[in-house]
């Protein structure tokens, strides 16, 4: 999940940045109006956190030509204690999901974002947290073909390097543990664009 946090108070945005990364969220930073009216509509953001009060475009402005501009919904979150800022982000999260139910399903794959834990049928797989956020992305997104450009942006915060293989080492070694060990393979690669998770046509 990718978070962008527009907020001029410095210490603020930075406590809520480094809480949000050791929960798995990928999050950029903007330090005024002007700036995050820019990331929000240059980017591909699951949510924006957004201070009222910001020099350049107050919030509520930026808010109004986001809306406007992308369609998005008005979820608007001050981040005064990160425990509060925490829990509203995963409920905006569950509430914006393609998948509204608390768990994610496909196929006999299960994932529960709140415990981070996930199943295949009745066997526990233990992932990092990395590759939670990498499978988190992959089945929320089930059906759909993913390019590695999408899933460095969502996963790792970073620009696509054709040069660089972080996005095929962490798939295989995903694979390793969510797909090997079982007769149903559920993630594809789409050879010259990027992987895809569903499950199979019987």
């Amino acid at each position: 999940m990718r978070i962008l946090i527009v907020e001029d108070e410095a210490k603020t945005a930075a406590y809520a940045k480094k809480g949000l990364t050791e929960q798995g969220f990928v999050v950029d930073i903007a330090v005024n109006g002007v700036d995050g009216r820019h990331l929000a509509l240059s980017s591909d953001y699951d949510l924006i956190v957004l201070d009222i009060m910001l020099p350049g475009a107050d919030g509520w402005t930026v808010l109004r030509e986001v809306r406007l501009e992308l369609g998005a919904d008005d979820y608007l979150v001050k981040p005064f204690a990160f425990s509060e800022l925490l829990a509203r982000v995963r409920s905006v999260l569950r509430r914006g999901a393609k998948q509204t139910a608390e768990n994610l399903k496909v196929g006999d794959l299960e994932i529960e974002p709140r415990r981070r834990r996930v199943f295949r049928g009745d066997k526990k797989i233990d992932l990092t947290a990395k590759e939670f956020a990498l499978l988190d992305y992959l089945v929320r997104n089930a059906g759909e073909v993913l390019s590695r450009t999408l899933i460095a942006e969502h996963v790792w915060d970073m620009n696509f390097d054709s040069d660089t293989n972080v996005v095929d080492v962490a798939m295989r070694r995903l694979r390793a543990k969510v797909d090997d060990p079982f007769e149903v393979k559920l993630i594809r690669t789409i050879r010259g664009v990027g992987y895809l998770l569903e499950e199979p046509l019987a």
